[in-house]
């Protein structure tokens, strides 16, 4: 029965029904599905590619590990760390990014705080603090202080940046199967083709880059930063607070998308292997990534598109990916193709790529119906947004507080962060429960929207797990036709 089964017609959960050939190919569209989002990172920020792709690979097969191998789940480059690694290193240079990266690699310890969190304390315990009128502004926050980058780099030739957005639309409404979902690469590639072919790429660094070598370098990892004895205690600690609240929203947006690859392979990794383990697997991945001077690691919607185009639901195909990643990061000359493409390009695809983060944050406060006619609710999303966005465009750009010998320097998204997280701590009027404890059959409906009465809650719950019931027996019944 299962050797009938063919790709994207059927749900296959183990791809060695499919043979090596198939495998081998659905593990390379894994790893072009997070390809063009996660190389863009360092090309951003200034970070080396080759790292971020080694990392990459490493980040996945580590959370494989501490997930039981049971998540179809890769991790690539995060977006949201972006403002970040622009505060303390604003011209991308190496000697600042070594702090940046340290702040991100503590951000990664937030991850293990929070996995133990939940499996000490339960999720609506923990979930309370951190409620959607919190983290959808600083998700918007996020987006909206990146936006300055991406128009600066289009202004370089809006032509070429045209061409990226013009092609990642078209890609995105109207392209059809693998088409659809990657629509960053094909706005990269034509962007960058329309660049090449109208004299305005420099090839000097891709003829001279090597074909094979080692895709670390040492004194841009933050062991080399220590070991080089020259350290400023001041800088690590600004970047430690400018950088650990961003995790904030990169937790929260883990949990959703553990929930979408459940709702997507009809298993609830919410219970099994647990949130516990996926954010330790996220964090240790995290960590370990920005110790060696790549981007933080988070899970990617791009893959869990692949698996609904494909219906492959095997774990395997994406620890295959991983070692694609992996092995593609040992080639210089590749990594130098990358950091060749014209900042035109990067302007355009950094363009829809910061309004989509922004989107998503209005997204998670729309969906988990987040209610302002509540004065507690505005005033909290206020002053997150105006603190995060207002803060990064004074004239200081931060505020800094003398400390002794040293000077710390709060961006306005950490400062916009802690005044949310404090105030929804502290005003009355509560109304976001979490339901990790008790999730229907996918976990798709862990959330609990702000507003609803625990019967109409109740009552959704029940039709979303009599409707999964419908179609597993569905599924059942085609499996037996056949």
């Amino acid at each position: 029965m299962s050797s009938k089964k063919t790709v994207g017609e059927q749900p296959i959960y183990d791809a060695r029904e499919l043979g090596a050939s198939k495998m081998v190919i659905l593990g390379i569209q894994h790893m072009f599905a997070m390809f063009g989002a996660t190389v863009l990172v360092p090309v951003l920020t200034g970070l080396s590619v080759s790292t971020t792709l080694l990392f990459a690979g490493i980040g996945t097969l580590l959370f494989h590990l501490i997930s039981k191998k049971k998540v179809p789940a890769f991790l690539g480059s995060s977006f949201a760390f972006l403002a970040g690694y622009g505060a303390l290193a604003p011209n991308k240079e190496p000697e600042l990014l070594v702090y940046a990266c340290f702040g991100v690699a503590i951000s990664g310890l937030a991850y293990l705080i929070l996995a133990a969190a939940f499996r000490y304390f339960g999720g609506s315990r923990v979930m309370k603090y951190f409620p959607p009128v919190v983290t959808g502004p600083i998700i918007i926050a996020i987006g909206l202080n990146l936006s300055v980058s991406a128009i600066a780099n289009c202004e370089t030739n809006w032509f070429v940046a045209l061409v990226a957005i013009a092609v990642i639309i078209i890609c995105n409404v109207w392209g059809k199967g693998m088409i659809k979902i990657i629509p960053i690469i094909m706005g990269v590639v034509s962007s960058y083709l329309v660049a090449a072919v109208t004299g305005q790429v420099n090839w000097e660094g891709v003829r001279s880059a090597a074909w094979i070598g080692l895709p670390v370098d040492w004194s841009r990892t933050v062991f080399g930063l220590f070991g080089s004895g020259n350290v400023d205690t001041g800088l690590l600690l600004t970047a430690v607070i400018t950088i650990v609240p961003i995790s904030l929203a990169t937790m929260m947006e883990h949990i959703g998308d553990i929930s979408a690859i459940s709702s997507t392979v009809n298993k609830n990794f919410i219970q099994d292997p647990g949130l516990h383990r996926t954010l330790l697997g996220d964090g240790f991945a995290t960590i370990l990534a920005s110790l060696f001077g790549a981007p933080a690691n988070t899970t990617y919607g791009e893959n869990t598109g692949v698996l609904t185009l494909t219906r492959v639901y095997d774990p395997l195909v994406i620890r295959l990916a991983a070692v694609f990643a992996i092995v593609f990061s040992f080639c210089p000359k590749f990594s130098a193709v990358i950091e060749a493409m014209p900042a035109a390009t990067m302007g355009g695809i950094s363009l829809v790529l910061y309004g989509m983060i922004s989107a998503v944050g209005v997204r998670n406060i729309v969906e988990t119906k987040v209610d302002f006619s509540k004065s507690r609710n505005v005033i909290i999303a206020a002053l997150i947004l105006v603190l995060s966005i207002g803060i990064k465009y004074s004239t200081a750009g931060a505020i800094v507080i003398p400390a002794g010998t040293i000077t710390i320097s709060l961006s306005g998204l950490a400062v916009g962060s802690l005044v949310g997280i404090l105030l929804n701590a502290i005003l009355p009027g509560k109304d976001y429960r979490f339901a990790v404890d008790s999730p229907n059959a996918t976990g798709v409906d862990m959330q609990i929207q702000q507003g609803e009465t625990l019967s109409e809650v109740s009552d959704r719950v029940k039709k979303s797990q009599k409707l999964a019931a419908e179609r597993a027996e569905r599924q059942i019944e085609r499996d037996r036709e056949e």
